[in-house]
This record gives C-alpha cells, sequence and structure tokens, in this order.
C-alpha cells in the first residue's frame, strides 16, 4: 500500500517526507505516534453493549474543546439527507503528539519538547455512509503541506492568521483541535461533524485490554539503526499478537517498513486498525463487562472530543451507529499524493485526490459495492435564494486547456454571450487567467452567492453537483472545462465513481495483509 509519485522516484537522497524539517523543528527527535485517533474509534465500536450503564461516571474523564474555530467563510455546507431522511456522519480522528504528561513524555521521548504546542500527526476522517451500510476512512499523511484558515484560540481569544503551504500537523497548534477542522473542512470542502482526539497514553494498556491485535509482517524486522533511529520494534517472520510496549512500537515503525517513509507508517497503522476492529468484534472475552469497562476508563482518560460527543451517553449512541457497519463494507484509504519538489514534503495529488474527496461528499462507497441510485440529482437547497438573473454577476473563464491540447480560443467570451442572451446581464468573460480544469465547474465564494451559483448552474444544465464554494473566487465564477468545449448545451459527462488506485485502498476484513520488511532492517 506504498504510495509513490507519478514518476515512481523518491526524493534526492532516499529521503521520505518526514525525513528533513529544515531546521524548523527538531523533528528527528519527535519519533511522535500516530496510532491515537484509530484506537478511540475502534475502542467506541467495541464498547458499545453488556456494561454500558456502569460508563456513567465516566464523563467527568472526558476534555472537550469546540468542533471548528476557524472563518465561517471556510465551512463546508452540512451533508444533505438521502431519501430516506438519513445524514451520513464524518468524523475526524486526531491523534496529538503532546508531551504535556510525565506518562506522554515517557512514551514519546524528545525531552526537550515537554510542554510545546502538540502537532495533529494523526488525521484520519471517518466516513459512516447515510444507511450506514459502509464506512471509509481517508488518511492525510502528516508532512501534507496544505492551506490552514484563520483559527481563534477559544481559551486565549489569540487569532492565528491564515497561512498557505504549511504542513498540515501545525493546524492542532494553532488554537486546538478546532483548527485541525477547519484545515479539513477547507481542503476537501467536506462538512465534519464530530472530531476525536487523543495522545499517547493509554495505548499500552488499551492493547492490553483487548488481549492483543495480531499483525503481519513478511520476515523477521528490528526497527534500530546504529544512529538510534527505529522504535525498537522486533517481531519475527508472521503473524504476532502484539500488546502493550510493542503495539506501542508497532504503531510508530517507519524506519524498517517498506520504503522507510511515514507513507509506509502509515499503512502499517491501516492494518492494525482493521485488526483491532476484528478483535473487538469477534473476540469473545470483550463480552466480559469487567474487561470493557477497563478499556472504557483508559479510552476516555484519554480523549477530547467536541461538545457534540461530550458525554458517555453521546458515545454510546456514536458507537451503536458504527457497530452497523460490517467489517467488510470498512475501507481504509490514504489521501493521493505526490511529492513537493525536492523537500520530502507531499501536496495532494490534485486529480485523484479531488476524486477521493468527492465520493466521500456525495456518499458513495469507496469499496464500488453501492446499490446503483436513481440517476436525477436532487437540488441542493441553499441557504439565500438567488438574485434575479439580471441582477447575477458572473465571471467566465476558459479552462479547456489540458495537458496535451492548448485552450479553445474565445471560449470564455462564447459561453458568456450564452449567459447574457439567457438573461444574465452582468455575465463577463474574464480573460485575466487559464486555468486546467477537466470538468466545468460553477464556484461560489460564501454562504450568501450559493443561490446565485445554483442558479447560473440551472440556466446552463450543470448540475448541483459541480456547483462548489471555494475561496479562491471573489464572486460566483464559471470555469469552462475540457468537457465543454464547443457547442452551447452542456452534456455532464457520466461519473467516474472508482476510487483511485492511488489511494491504496484496504478492505477492513483482509485478513491476509502484511508489511514488506525493508531488507536493512532484517535479523
Amino acid at each position: 500500500m506504498s504510495l509513490t509519485p507519478a514518476d515512481g522516484k523518491r526524493p534526492a537522497g532516499g529521503k521520505g517526507p518526514a525525513d528533513d524539517d529544515g531546521g524548523r523543528r527538531k523533528g528527528r527527535r519527535r519519533r511522535v505516534l500516530r496510532w491515537s485517533a484509530i484506537v478511540l474509534a475502534v475502542v467506541i465500536t467495541g464498547t458499545a453493549g453488556a456494561g454500558y450503564l456502569y460508563y456513567e461516571h465516566l464523563n467527568r474523564n472526558i476534555k472537550k474543546d469546540p468542533l471548528n474555530i476557524g472563518d465561517e467563510k471556510d465551512r463546508a455546507a452540512e451533508s444533505k439527507a438521502n431519501a430516506a431522511g438519513q445524514k451520513p456522519l464524518n468524523i475526524l480522528l486526531i491523534g496529538s503528539d503532546a508531551r504535556d504528561s510525565a506518562e506522554n513524555q515517557k512514551l514519546g521521548g524528545a525531552k526537550d519538547t515537554y510542554g510545546t504546542p502538540a502537532r495533529a500527526d494523526v488525521q484520519m476522517l471517518l466516513h459512516v455512509s447515510a444507511d450506514r451500510t459502509n464506512m471509509s476512512v481517508v488518511s492525510m499523511p502528516r508532512d501534507t503541506l496544505t492551506d490552514i484558515p484563520k483559527c481563534t484560540d477559544p481559551d486565549t481569544g489569540k487569532t492565528y492568521a491564515a497561512e498557505t503551504d504549511v504542513i498540515t500537523n501545525d493546524s492542532l497548534g494553532r488554537g486546538g483541535p478546532g483548527c485541525t477542522v477547519a484545515t479539513w473542512e477547507k481542503l476537501t470542502d467536506i462538512h465534519i461533524d464530530h472530531f476525536m482526539m487523543v495522545d499517547f497514553s493509554g495505548v499500552v494498556s488499551m492493547a492490553d485490554a483487548i488481549g492483543g491485535v495480531p499483525v503481519c509482517v513478511d520476515a523477521n524486522i528490528y526497527s534500530h539503526t546504529s544512529s538510534g533511529k527505529g522504535s525498537g520494534l522486533k517481531l519475527k517472520k508472521g503473524t504476532t499478537s502484539i500488546k502493550g510496549q510493542q503495539a506501542l512500537q508497532w504503531l510508530r515503525t517507519r524506519y524498517g517498513f517498506e520504503d522507510d517513509t511515514d507513507i509506509a507508517r502509515t499503512k502499517a497503522q491501516h492494518q492494525y486498525m482493521n485488526s483491532m476492529v476484528r478483535q473487538l468484534r469477534e473476540n469473545a472475552t470483550l463480552s466480559n463487562p469487567t474487561k470493557l469497562r477497563s478499556l472504557a476508563e483508559t479510552a476516555t482518560k484519554a480523549i477530547t472530543v467536541d461538545n457534540g460527543l461530550g458525554t458517555v451517553a453521546k458515545l454510546y449512541d456514536l458507537s451503536k451507529e458504527l457497530k452497523k457497519v460490517p467489517t467488510g463494507r470498512i475501507t481504509m484509504t490514504t489521501m493521493p499524493w505526490e511529492y513537493s519538489g525536492s523537500s520530502g514534503r507531499v501536496v495532494p495529488r490534485a486529480t485523484d485526490a479531488e476524486q477521493l474527496f468527492r465520493l466521500v461528499r456525495e456518499d458513495i462507497a469507496l469499496d464500488g459495492k453501492d446499490k446503483k441510485k436513481a440517476t436525477t440529482t436532487p437540488v441542493k437547497a441553499s441557504t439565500d435564494p438567488a438574485a434575479a438573473d439580471d441582477k447575477i454577476a458572473v465571471q467566465v473563464e476558459n479552462g479547456t486547456r489540458t495537458s496535451t491540447t492548448s485552450a479553445v480560443r474565445g471560449r470564455a467570451t462564447a459561453v458568456a454571450g450564452l449567459l447574457v442572451g439567457k438573461g444574465f446581464k452582468e455575465a463577463v468573460a474574464d480573460s485575466s487567467t487559464a486555468p486546467s480544469a477537466a470538468t466545468t465547474v460553477v464556484r461560489y465564494p460564501s454562504a450568501d452567492l450559493e443561490g446565485d451559483a445554483q442558479r447560473v448552474a440551472k440556466a446552463l444544465g450543470i448540475p448541483t453537483s459541480a456547483v462548489k464554494k471555494s475561496t479562491s473566487v471573489s464572486g460566483v465564477t464559471l470555469v469552462v472545462g475540457a468537457d465543454w468545449s464547443t457547442g452551447t448545451k452542456y452534456k455532464a459527462p457520466a461519473a467516474d465513481d472508482t476510487t483511485p488506485t492511488s489511494a491504496d485502498a484496504l478492505n477492513g476484513s483482509d485478513t491476509t495483509a502484511c508489511m514488506h520488511v525493508d531488507p536493512n532492517y532484517v535479523w
């Protein structure tokens, strides 16, 4: 499941995305643990059953923070209900590398980072379908370069200015988990309903409480170098049930798995999560209320959630929803990415990443097993009514350029004229920019223009799924894509609802997954 750039090459020097922080922070010594958020969602799934009444006292263990502390203009529109009135659930799972306690310091190392701002070194979006038949998980590599919106710390009132092309895990230190949520919404345009955040402490006791988690390696592995790098994980070839410190080492291992990159570590975490789900659902010993109570005690002491999940009762309700999804309909993926120059950082791979985000937004199962949906798309209700057609200002851009062909001359002017002929007198061609768009899209910057954008799309026969909120535009903007390079009638291309191969999907019921060991770490 290790992803590589389009040319199949790694950066100069063989470094992965997290090898060099350019001196900005002491990253080499921050062997951060990227397991935490995964564990919590799985624990909740397993603890929904006998013994719920014992857990009421756990409410005081649960820490809470605001859901989103970014700018309102960067919020994604709420998910719409399906024909049966059901809504999907989007939950951001965050693993913090905080060294804010003696236990976290011992587990995380790096004494010089004690008390410094935490980073979001696990970021996984968990999407539960509206009908609860399937679940999708999208991981974002911790060193992804992205735009972080303006965030305001709810405790201090300090405002952090928006930044571009910064490491996504820095978002947590800009006011808390609500800024990480805001960053995801800005990037993906997916509305996030809840978040769960966990720190280092608790993973050892969690693994012990469930009796161990089976994992597999294809050779003897010892994650250790002469310079002191590595998690210390030492396993024999084959499947081993790991718990305690060994589980912690597995989830931290980077040196020794595949190409020794952070992407390989994400793959190992996916294998661990899938195996843990199966253990929690199938292991008969977990029907013991005492064991479940011990596991829940551990989890709630390590958890921070938004106010919407701030009680055991609410977590229990969520767990019931999660348990409806069969293990075989859980799909783990990694956001498609590519290296950013020679920096060792990564960025979303434009077409593939947007495809993956769209599937989640539109509640399309990543395993391809959805029942065929109706061909008609219901009109999305906007939060603001459209102005009269002759009062709607529309910028029309020519996005017909592709990687192999030049833009069709005069296309923006032609479509702007088409709009004027339909009564949109303030439609004008914008020749100051020449974007490249595979498909035609209507963008709008804020909720008060959503109705206008939908009206423009309807007038041209553009589906509402192609109407998107974007802070990169200042008004309603129609980008004429390569799919509408000629003619006066728009015909939407057949939707490609397949999960990109670069997302490296892993099914939750796959018991054959086995991590490949770098020969340099075989003993």
